[in-house]
């Protein structure tokens, strides 16, 4: 009896293979072979069928990977569907073809999105997928968080604790939404990169105290999500996206009742310090949620008109103050219904206001004169040039 490969206790125990014919750590000799490549600790084995699967590669982009029984051009376009959103497409690329166990492989170089179009694909076909870069796998980024906050990282992050934290994470979490608001994908993926950054020093530093860590993270809100998404991850049916929404509280409902939160508000979950606008949409949805709504859009018209007298007819400045915000909140109300982010719309509203007064002072400017000499009619003139020369 020939000497089992040490190659078959590292790897195939961890991935068994789906697919006929050769076993995987078989397949990975010949291909370590066939590349002249020295097996490497980090690569991952992974059968073509498991992978394509799936929605998203199970190994990081930082290590390579072999996949093994690429035995059609059907499952070598699943594997690319899997692929794609995370390599470019002139990713390059091996697929080896092993006919039989001692015979020489047959390998073939192209890019990643022509794997579909070999023609030699059969049981014995893999392919060999090399290191995206050292830089782009939440693992390697979290070793470089770790190295920050090590002894010999860096003094400012070694000194960061969760409440010093607070002010950098409110002002990611803005940037993002400015990058949102702006519709630009550059740097919504610039902005994206420092949010992660705080929510992985945060969790770095409850690491080191021993409070979590990034694996129990990550597993609490895997199981949340999979918890409450039966309709997907298990057997309950649901016809529509409110059936959705309605499962979803019920489900909180009960969380709290094992956490011991029976009694606690349906708005409970709505966070203290979130905008005020926001915090008001996330209120009524919550109630709208359960039934607390108008039954259509007229009765939030007429809520809307009623608190718009109101505020005529307040006596004061504190019966002002209360009217105006139940007239605030009107108005949030009358955004939801007709599907309208109010925050992100008043955002959008002050940025176009900000654009205009600044074409008003710019051309005040041009005059040689000062934006308070202008009179209000040479203003209005200017508004509404600035309205023209960009909607």
């Amino acid at each position: 009896m020939g000497r089992r490969s040490p190659l078959y206790d590292i790897y195939n125990v961890f991935y068994p293979v789906k697919s006929p014919g050769i076993p995987l750590f078989r397949q990975a000799e010949a291909v370590f072979t066939a590349l002249q490549l020295d097996p490497q600790p980090q690569v991952t084995l992974i059968d073509a069928q498991d992978l394509a699967g799936r929605h998203v590669p199970p190994f990081p982009t930082s290590a390579p990977a072999l996949i093994g029984g690429i035995q059609s051009s059907l499952l070598a376009s699943g594997v690319q569907q899997v692929l794609l959103p995370f390599y470019p497409a002139d990713h390059p690329v091996w697929l080896v073809h092993i006919a039989k166990p001692d015979d020489p492989a047959q390998v073939e170089a192209l890019p990643l999105a022509e794997i579909h179009l070999a023609s030699r694909l059969a049981a014995g076909s893999c392919l060999y997928l090399p290191a995206l870069g050292a830089s782009t796998s939440f693992e390697a980024f979290q070793e470089i968080i770790a190295h920050l906050r090590a002894p010999d990282g860096c003094p400012w992050d070694r000194e960061q604790t969760h409440q010093s934290l607070r002010t950098h994470l409110l002002e990611e979490t803005y940037e993002v939404l400015a990058a949102l608001d702006a519709d630009n994908p550059a740097e919504m993926r610039e902005e994206f990169g420092d949010l992660l950054l705080q929510v992985v020093l945060h969790a770095q530093i409850a690491a080191e105290y021993g409070e979590f860590n990034m694996a129990e993270v990550l597993e609490t809100i895997h199981t949340k999500i999979v918890r409450r998404h039966p309709h997907v991850f298990g057997d309950l049916e649901l016809k529509d996206a409110q059936g959705v929404l309605r499962n979803w509280e019920r489900l909180k409902a009960e969380e709290r009742q094992v956490n011991g939160k029976s009694e606690a508000s349906l708005l409970d979950g709505v966070g203290s310090a979130l905008p005020a606008l926001l915090q008001a949409e996330q209120f009524q949805r919550r109630a709208a949620h359960v039934g607390f709504d108008w039954p259509d859009i007229q009765g939030v018209l007429d809520k809307l008109e009623e608190e718009l007298q109101e505020v005529h007819a307040a006596r004061d400045a504190n019966e002002r103050y209360s009217e105006i915000g139940d007239l605030l909140f009107a108005v949030v109300n009358l955004a939801r219904w007709f599907k309208v982010e109010p925050e992100s719309a008043l955002r959008d509203t002050n940025r176009r206001f900000r654009r205009r007064f600044g074409y008003i002072e710019q051309q005040a400017r041009l005059q040689g004169r000062s934006i308070s000499d202008l009179s209000l009619d040479e203003m209005e003139a200017l508004w509404q040039e600035a309205k023209r020369s960009r909607e």
